[in-house]
């Protein structure tokens, strides 16, 4: 090899390459934009819950969570039968939802191929982009009306039932999809059959996302107000009769927000607070139960 080629300079990996300054800049601009993103949203939130908390706060006492409310105009009162409306209403909801969405997301995720299954995702998406009014107005025409009479707690739970089980159904389906096809081709081996296999293989995996779909569609139906307001009316008594009106805070709130009492108003921020802290506790409760699951 000659003199000239040795003295050539060897190649610097540390030499910036065409182009490269530019990605740097634009990997810069992208990482600002995204936690800035995620710091407005924290932002904001942390904002709306201070702000419900400063309003809500000097409403909370010990019989505003014991007493009812009292007739219009009237200072004092609480929301007890606002909290165990909404707690009957969820819970029945939950006992409808729940095992129709379950078994729903099972079908789609495991059996379903071909054009039905297609059909019924495709009703699933538009049922739960759909305004809850509409499925309240739906309700009211068929219960309320036609069926029951009256307005009452069931259909209340009916119309929240109707709301939860799309959200139910499609989360649990994606979780399911990714439970791992090793897990069910190890189980058929053994020869467990396809329902066993789904019951204690599948769904014991995806344990995390199953609950996580069903919290988030609690917290969504808790929050409605039109669908009740069609439905379960209100009722400003204590009252477990579900073939009855009953009262929910979503509909207390409203009542209390649109009246021109400043102490109503307070009373309003007051039950908004205690609607914020149920859906942050099944938050927590989610947290709880998924805390060290995972796929395998």
């Amino acid at each position: 090899m000659s003199a000239a080629s040795d003295a050539r300079p060897a190649l610097s990996l540390h030499r910036t390459q065409p182009g490269e300054l530019g990605r740097r800049i634009v990997d810069g601009i992208a990482t600002t934009l995204i936690v800035g993103s995620a710091v407005l949203g924290v932002a904001i939130l942390a904002v709306i819950l201070g702000y419900v908390v400063i309003k809500g706060l000097p409403a909370w006492n010990i019989p505003f969570f014991t007493e009812r409310p009292l007739p219009y105009g009237e200072v004092g009162g609480g929301v007890l039968p606002a909290i165990a409306g909404t707690m009957v209403m969820l819970i029945l909801a939950a006992a409808i939802a729940i095992p129709a969405g379950l078994a729903t997301a099972i079908y789609l995720s495991e059996f379903g191929r071909g054009t039905f299954p297609r059909a019924v995702r495709f009703v699933l998406d538009v049922l739960a982009g759909m305004p809850s009014i509409v499925v309240g107005v739906f309700v009211w025409a068929l219960l309320v009306r036609q069926v029951i009479g009256t307005f009452s707690a069931l259909a209340g739970a009916v119309a929240l039932a109707i709301i939860m089980i799309p959200i139910v159904t499609r989360t649990v389906e994606e979780i399911l999809r990714l439970v791992p096809n090793h897990l069910r081709e190890a189980s058929l081996a053994l020869g467990a059959p396809y329902w066993r296999t789904v019951l204690f293989v599948i769904l014991p995996t995806a344990r995390a996302g199953v609950i996580t779909g069903v919290m988030l569609s609690l917290a969504r139906a808790g929050g409605e107000t039109a669908p009740l307001l069609l439905t379960a009316l209100g009722n400003q008594f204590l009252s477990f009769d579900l073939l009855r009106p009953m009262a929910s805070l979503p509909v207390q709130i409203y009542s209390y927000a649109v009246a021109p009492f400043d102490d109503w108003h307070t009373k309003a921020w007051g039950s908004a607070l205690i609607l914020i802290l149920v859906i942050g506790t099944l938050s927590l409760l989610t947290r709880l139960a998924t805390r060290g699951a995972r796929m395998y």
